[in-house]
């Protein structure tokens, strides 16, 4: 299922805005440009279902052409980020699919992350309580995370005779905690709880729960404030340059800052230094 085309606002070079838009299947704002994503079934820990996964894939595709976002917060609603799963609206519904259905399931999980990490825009993940199974994922596919003491994340999909290796796990984790770290968790699926995460580079910053989503909206608008394109360009680059020798790398950032000198923010940044000002970055 496709949920934004007849939502968002078309502009000339297939720009969009996503002004207005109206979220099915999860909570969705637009301030300042910083777009905040709420998973809002609190009642049940906000699990995710097949719709939307669909909604939050074809999202974060859309945000890719989105000029007035900036950056993105994902959240949950209730003192938890997300149960994973929903056991009774998918976990339930996979035990009758064919190989083909269950195939096509999982490459459309995969594909949320994939739209993730392509969109430009910076997104922080503000993790309170319970953050399990895909939710673990959703949080780990996001570019910065912010979580609270009582944050308990866990990649569990042992415990329900899966393998670890789901929507990317096995290549990211490793990347951000180490890989015996990530091997312990993907194993074993136990919980870790916010300050190992802390400890273990999975969160950049704990916060108090009162606080949490207030911080990583502080830290998004400050991201949304500055040089957009140039942020979009260190993102790229971070995901590109996984699969590049260290020459090909320094080759690749060469190409990539000599395309930001040339933007109109670059040309502000000196003016304003010029001036003993503070610039005012636009993103072009």
């Amino acid at each position: 299922m496709h949920y934004l085309p007849g939502q968002s606002h078309r502009l000339p070079g297939g720009r969009s805005s996503l002004a207005g838009h109206a979220a099915q299947h999860f909570g969705f704002a637009l301030d300042a440009g910083v777009a905040t994503i709420t998973l809002d079934r609190p009642e049940r820990k906000n699990p995710l279902t097949f719709d939307s996964y669909a909604e939050l894939r074809d999202l974060f595709r859309a945000l890719a052409y989105a000029d007035d976002v900036k950056a993105v917060v994902i959240t949950g609603a209730g003192e938890n980020f997300c149960s994973g799963g929903d056991v009774h609206e998918i976990i339930g519904p996979l035990t009758k699919l064919d190989m083909p259905g269950l195939l096509a399931f999982t490459r459309m999980t995969g594909d949320l992350v994939k739209a993730m990490r392509a969109c430009p825009q910076p997104v922080v993940a503000a993790v309170d309580g319970v953050c399990a199974g895909a939710g673990a994922i959703l949080a780990l596919a996001s570019d910065l995370r912010y979580g609270t003491a009582r944050s308990r994340t866990a990649f569990l999909f042992t415990r329900v005779g899966l393998a670890g290796c789901d929507m990317g796990a096995c290549a990211l984790l490793p990347r951000v905690i180490g890989q015996g770290r990530a091997a312990e968790l993907l194993y074993t699926g136990r919980s870790m709880d916010g300050e190992e995460g802390e400890r273990w580079g999975f969160f950049n910053r704990l916060c108090a729960p009162e606080q949490l989503l207030g911080e990583a909206s502080a830290l998004a608008g400050t991201l949304a404030g500055g040089p957009t394109f140039a942020h979009g360009m260190t993102k790229k680059m971070l995901q590109q340059e996984w699969n590049m020798g260290v020459d090909e790398a320094i080759e690749a950032e060469a190409q990539a800052q000599a395309i930001c000198m040339a933007t109109n923010d670059f040309h502000r940044a000196y003016h304003a230094f010029v001036a003993k000002e503070r610039p005012r970055f636009e993103g072009d």
